[in-house]
């Protein structure tokens, strides 16, 4: 599990669970500074967190992006990013070898992956990757990580937004393999406003979230809390 921070510390947002204090001064990287990576950046900043983006061209290029996120958001390298003890994986299909091979040890640190296997603009473009689910190759490319599956059920219109709402707050689904990592996860999604679900380990769960007919793909409901 997190262990609080002895220097350099953040100051924890209000409502924040106790152990989610962070050992290293980076809170969060993203690796991938897309509409998604954004999307979540801009919950985490919100909360109170600090974010590393990064993305392949490097940080020169996320300059307006984090002026925009505001001061609690940094631009740097793939490498920057993955030292988080929490970092989102937000990149297409076809760029997560070439990302994942910017970090040469992951630790034990979490990598919550948020993609589809789909190699182009439309789900008929999905890659069929046998009986494995696509968090089980993202986790062969992260050794040493502790993979959570989360995001990838939900198009980007319901995950930038704030998922509080009137009604009720946006499920989130999200499976994985190290109930401590699952727990700190969910930690970190209800924080920011989802009702966070777990669905069960990377090969079931994840196979339910799939986009190539998952019962959990693309459903988008809120919980009347």
């Amino acid at each position: 599990m997190m262990h609080d921070l002895k220097e350099g510390r953040v100051g924890r947002a209000r409502g924040q669970p106790e152990h989610l204090g962070r050992k290293t001064l980076v809170d969060f990287g993203i690796i991938g500074a897309g509409t998604i990576g954004q999307g979540i950046a801009g919950h985490l900043v919100t909360a109170g967190h600090r974010v590393v983006l990064s993305n392949r061209r490097g940080p020169d290029t996320l300059s307006d992006t984090v002026a925009r996120l505001g001061p609690l958001a940094t631009a740097g390298t793939v490498a920057d990013a993955a030292a988080a003890e929490m970092v989102f994986l937000a990149v297409r299909w076809l760029d997560i070898p070439a990302a994942l091979a910017h970090v040469s040890s992951w630790d034990g640190r979490i990598l919550v992956d948020t993609s589809n296997q789909i190699a182009g603009p439309t789900p008929r473009d999905y890659v069929d990757l046998g009986s494995d689910t696509g968090s089980e190759f993202v986790a062969r490319h992260a050794p040493g990580a502790r993979v959570v599956k989360a995001f990838n059920t939900l198009y980007a219109q319901y995950i930038v937004p704030d998922p509080r709402h009137a009604e009720g707050r946006q499920l989130l689904f999200y499976a994985g393999d190290d109930a401590d990592a699952k727990a700190d996860f969910r930690a970190v999604a209800d924080e920011i406003g989802f009702a966070p679900v777990d669905a069960g380990s990377l090969r079931e769960g994840g196979r339910l979230m799939q986009a190539d007919g998952g019962l959990l793909s693309a459903l988008h409901a809120l919980k009347q809390d």
